[in-house]
């Protein structure tokens, strides 16, 4: 079994498979007659020929050390995850090896920060971490399949 140590989230590290949602340090612009910043266009929905849809998820929480055993991708869209709470949660995440996952790697997420997955990217299922939590999800909805999991050898995630 393979011990990774889940580290803070960055967008340099997450680039590879994906965007992090947050503000920016300066809003793209003000709007309401100055009462709102907006951080316009901070991730792309790929939807390969699909509709966007907005969903809520709501996931059990898990403990860390966790055990990731299962990973899954979506080739024909990206997935976006927003947490609707004030937790921190785990995003696991791995490139794709020939079709398959390879080597995992785990982000501690704080409360208020999402991630935008790209099309095809291998993740992990939602882990809220010790407290069950709703995700505001942006998805594809469309003809084709756009689900893939996989079982994998289990991954011991720790801080």
């Amino acid at each position: 079994m393979t011990t990774i140590k889940a580290t803070p989230i960055t967008a340099a590290a997450f680039a590879p498979f994906g965007e992090v949602l947050t503000a920016r340090d300066t809003p793209s612009k003000m709007i309401n007659a100055g009462k709102c910043e907006r951080h316009h266009a901070l991730a792309t929905v790929q939807r390969g020929g699909g509709e966007a849809i907005i969903s809520i998820f709501r996931s059990e929480p898990v403990s860390l050390p966790y055990e990731c055993r299962l990973l899954e991708r979506h080739p024909l869209g990206s997935q976006a995850f927003m947490p609707l709470g004030d937790q921190p949660w785990l995003s696991v995440v791995a490139p794709d090896e020939g079709g398959r996952p390879g080597q995992p790697l785990a982000f501690i997420v704080p409360a208020g920060v999402g991630v935008n997955l790209h099309a095809g990217t291998w993740h992990g299922v939602l882990t809220p971490l010790d407290h069950a939590a709703d995700f505001l999800v942006v998805d594809r909805e469309g003809d084709g399949v756009n689900l893939e999991e996989v079982v994998i050898p289990g991954v011991t995630i720790t801080r």
